[in-house]
């Protein structure tokens, strides 16, 4: 089940794609290694709502639908609920089965933790975290005027302070860490993914690790 997060935050990109562009060319991956594998794939697409759920089926047809949904899907809401998702997910899918939550996990809280360790020990989860590198750190490129995509809230920030630079690196490095730990902690094994960057070889390798792992 392919768990797509379609908040406002993934129309950002500096690296040749946006984070939702990335998101679509995920989904369109793991689809087809689904059906290469006979197995059936699923689609839910979120922001702060449910906005499209369609049930796992099996072919080639079923995943081109997949695909052709989030190319041309314009989503309702603009915010972030992953909690949501989650319990959504619980309550329709009824089997086992792997869950990819693909997001960039920009929330402002971690209430989805609680619900994240219940699908996880009735699902197999692999989070798939999305980021492009401009989101980690601002250069000094004199006053900008910043908005946040999922709620309109405009700041006027000066970045050639340095106490301002080193402030947003940590609290980005913070939310990461945080991310990083409900992860680790859970057990959910989770991958990386960089707009600007081939991740061809970094999946494949993900993937073959975790196969090892699990003695597949």
């Amino acid at each position: 089940m392919l768990v797509v997060d379609a908040s406002a935050s993934g129309d950002f990109g500096t690296m040749g794609r946006f984070k939702r562009e990335l998101a679509v060319e995920m989904t369109a991956v793991l689809s087809f290694a689904a059906i290469s594998n006979n197995d059936r794939v699923g689609l839910l697409i979120f922001t702060d709502r449910v906005e499209l759920l369609i049930p796992p089926r099996k072919g080639r047809k079923h995943v081109l639908r997949l695909i052709r949904d989030l190319l041309i899907f314009k989503p309702s809401g603009k915010r972030t609920d992953i909690k949501l998702a989650l319990e959504t997910i619980n309550l329709v899918l009824k089997r086992r089965g792997i869950i990819f939550l693909i997001s960039d996990f920009l929330t402002s809280s971690d209430d989805y933790r609680r619900l994240l360790a219940i699908t996880n020990q009735r699902h197999d989860v692999v989070a798939v975290d999305l980021y492009d590198s401009l989101e980690k750190g601002i250069a000094d490129v004199g006053v900008l005027v910043l908005e946040d995509a999922e709620t309109g809230a405009m700041t006027l920030v000066d970045t050639g302070n340095e106490a301002w630079r080193e402030y947003f690196a940590g609290q980005v490095g913070r939310h990461d860490a945080s991310k990083d730990q409900i992860f680790a902690t859970l057990g959910i094994d989770s991958i990386k993914i960089e707009t600007g960057t081939d991740y061809v070889a970094k999946l494949t390798r993900f993937f073959r690790l975790r196969a090892r792992r699990l003695g597949r």
